[in-house]
């Protein structure tokens, strides 16, 4: 290749690289980036960066107009192409921040809630749906969501369950129920933001379990009961958010042993469980007398319905937390809890389960083909857990993402203690064509593996 400082944005083609006029379109991409392209700078004629990479002219076409469709050109006539402007940063960038389940093929979601609707309205009276529900739900409701966990937790009595509306206010009405002011939370160094947020709001203070591969280590955890005279543990052992790590059953029985041994109350937030066909039995099957489990179905179905179920623990009564909820939300919509049920009881929410594991399982495929292999996932997680090598840290990584178009969660956002490593979250079902979030990840993966990218990165 010729030596040129119009095209040192440029740098070699891989011959390994895949197709040549997607190697120049994602450089394209990653120049503007970083900055190294500015709107209004003038790209190379065709012809001459077809003479100059010693390729055809046809590849080069394609290249051009490749990042013409990615918006990243504009074509003059008479005077050749453009770096575009951009949009303005707050528009919204392809989205891989948000874990939701993706759109499975071949359900159309769309008819499948006006049927589903249509079918709930023929059988109960609108009047009925439209009015104030309070309480832990109807008793058919209640067995919908027994016979929606019994996978996970087994057969369980409706009396245990209640009907929430959503997880995040099932997580806030226990901490509520749970702990008093200025208690230690005992949580994993990495977790759920809407739980931290939960916890900080309420006055009480989230306090770092150490852990390992296999999740919370059960001599840390009887230390940091010792310590702060904690009474409470809050985890999520199947497909973690954000580290996507799965206890073993061996180590949920140790962890289950030193609760016992202390009297620790547990609530397990399980919003993946039903996506893995994996995963051991649930903290909540093996110590059911001390554990409140949570389980939403927003992430295996669809987050609209708003949905998610408590299970109390043996014996307990659920008086104290459905007034906490009834505090916090009043109920659920009720359409959408009769929508859930009516989906759980003829089958279609095990449809539509199924199709979203299937989705979820080939956007892994995909990204394990062209993320770095530093990742960790589940085969059918919503999302990657991304080690950034040492040439990134992640501040200047999420820049240099944003700049390209693309929205990534930086490991801050999980952190208890605001100690955070150099890491991205990697969510997969919000973007809703594959071949786009391909697109999307090979983008990523381009920024993420290419030192100059770094070099030339700000915040």
């Amino acid at each position: 290749m010729a030596q040129d400082d119009s095209i040192a944005w440029i740098g070699r083609l891989d011959p390994a690289g895949g197709p040549r006029y997607l190697q120049i379109a994602d450089r394209i991409t990653q120049a503007v980036a970083v900055g190294t392209l500015r709107p209004g700078d003038r790209l190379p004629p065709q012809r001459r960066l077809a003479d100059l990479l010693d390729i055809d002219l046809t590849t080069v076409t394609r290249a051009y107009a490749e990042a013409r469709q990615r918006n990243l050109l504009d074509a003059v006539t008479g005077r050749g192409s453009f770096i575009a402007a951009q949009p303005d940063a707050s528009g919204p960038p392809v989205d891989l921040s948000m874990n939701i389940p993706p759109a499975p093929k071949g359900v159309r979601l769309a008819e499948l809630m006006q049927r589903g609707i249509a079918e709930v309205l023929a059988r109960a009276s609108a009047d009925r749906l439209m009015t104030y529900h309070v309480g832990p739900g109807s008793l058919s409701d209640r067995a919908a969501g027994c016979a929606w966990l019994e996978p996970v937790l087994g057969r369980i009595e409706p009396q245990r369950l209640i009907v929430a509306p959503g997880a995040q206010p099932a997580l806030v009405a226990l901490l509520n129920v749970l702990a008093r002011p200025g208690e230690a939370v005992l949580c994993e160094p990495l977790t759920y933001p809407g739980l931290l947020a939960a916890a900080r709001q309420r006055g009480l203070r989230p306090v770092p379990v150490v852990g390992d591969d296999e999740g919370l280590r059960p001599d840390a955890l009887e230390a940091a009961i010792r310590e702060h005279v904690a009474r409470l543990l809050c985890l999520t052992p199947t497909i973690q958010n954000p580290t996507t790590i799965t206890m073993p059953l061996e180590r949920r029985r140790q962890i289950v042993a030193v609760a016992r041994a202390h009297g620790l109350s547990i609530v397990e937030d399980d919003p993946y469980s039903l996506l893995a066909t994996d995963a051991p039995p649930a903290i909540a099957a093996l110590a059911p007398e001390l554990t409140h489990h949570v389980a939403t179905l927003s992430k295996t179905l669809t987050p609209g319905l708003r949905t998610a179920f408590i299970v109390m623990p043996k014996g307990t009564s659920p008086d104290a937390l459905v007034q906490a909820l009834r505090a916090i939300t009043l109920m659920p919509a009720p359409l959408m809890t009769a929508l859930a049920t009516h989906w759980i009881r003829v089958g279609a929410a095990g449809d539509l389960l199924d199709g979203v594991r299937r989705e979820a399982a080939a956007r892994q495929a995909l990204a394990r083909a062209i993320l770095p292999s530093s990742g960790r996932s589940h085969p059918n997680g919503l999302h990657i857990w991304q080690p950034l090598p040492a040439h990134w840290d992640r501040h200047r990584l999420i820049e240099a993402a944003r700049r390209a178009g693309l929205g990534v969660t930086p490991s801050d956002a999980f952190s208890v203690e605001g100690r955070a490593p150099d890491a991205v979250r990697i969510s997969l079902g919000g973007v809703p064509d594959r071949a786009r979030l391909g697109e999307a990840l090979t983008t990523l993966a381009a920024i993420i593996g290419d030192e100059r990218v770094a070099d030339h990165a700000v915040v």
